[in-house]
């Protein structure tokens, strides 16, 4: 019993207590998904989003004929925001959002039999919370003993935070366009290797017609005498 309450006890000094350490919801984060979308189907995926920030989404076919879908964005309200009628990419931002899920949908119910491969994107931007900042400020020195002004550190971190930030979007832009243009040219070797097949049956069965026409010709058909 002893030990056993010591053990409790232990738990309890190591534990947060409930409210405290996981309080507030977790923060929204960028993300990126590639599926397949079948013909004839339509597909719709909600993303939530804080109020008074920016959500930039991004949509591209990299797979698929004709590289081509229907999209559309709808607001938390329900608010038609963007409408697309098969293209193969698209770059959309919507700012300030509101609070909730946003929609997006993607339509191949156009096509019957072509199944398509989409990529998409949604990348969040907002301000870091202005209390956060003065908190952090108030534990350095003040500026005029600083060799260089906290400002200016502000500033280049987030200009290379920005910087950053964009090139991780368009190293991911760059490989989905390089999975798309992959795809096509498989697509495309595939039927040349298909019609080339075809060509070469059909080029060995006219060889072989001709030299059976060839022999026939030469064969003397007359009967022979008894």
């Amino acid at each position: 019993m002893a030990a056993g309450a010591a053990l409790a006890l232990a738990l309890w000094l190591l534990l947060p207590p409930v409210g405290v350490g996981g309080a507030g919801p977790p923060p929204i984060q960028d993300g990126e998904f590639t599926f397949l979308l079948p013909a004839g189907r339509r597909q719709c995926f909600y993303q939530s989003a804080p109020a008074n920030a920016s959500l930039e989404t991004e949509y591209q076919v990299i797979g698929g004929a004709g590289l081509d879908v229907d999209f559309s964005l709808e607001s938390p309200q329900g608010e038609l925001l963007v409408s697309d009628s098969r293209k193969a990419d698209g770059v959309y931002t919507v700012e300030p959002t509101e609070a909730g899920d946003y929609k997006l949908c993607f339509d191949n119910s156009f096509s019957t039999i072509s199944e398509k491969l989409v990529f998409f994107e949604f990348i969040f931007d907002s301000l870091q919370d202005e209390e956060e900042v003065e908190d952090w400020a108030e534990v350095v020195e003040p500026e005029e003993m600083l060799d260089v002004k906290m400002e200016d550190i502000k500033e280049s971190i987030e200009t290379m935070r920005a910087r950053l930030e964009r090139s991780i979007q368009v190293l991911t832009l760059l490989r989905a366009f390089e999975a798309r243009d992959r795809n096509l040219q498989e697509g495309n070797l595939d039927r040349v290797n298909f019609w080339s097949a075809v060509n070469v049956a059909v080029l060995l069965l006219v060889a072989v017609a001709q030299v059976c026409m060839l022999k026939g010709f030469f064969q003397d058909k007359r009967p022979v005498p008894t």
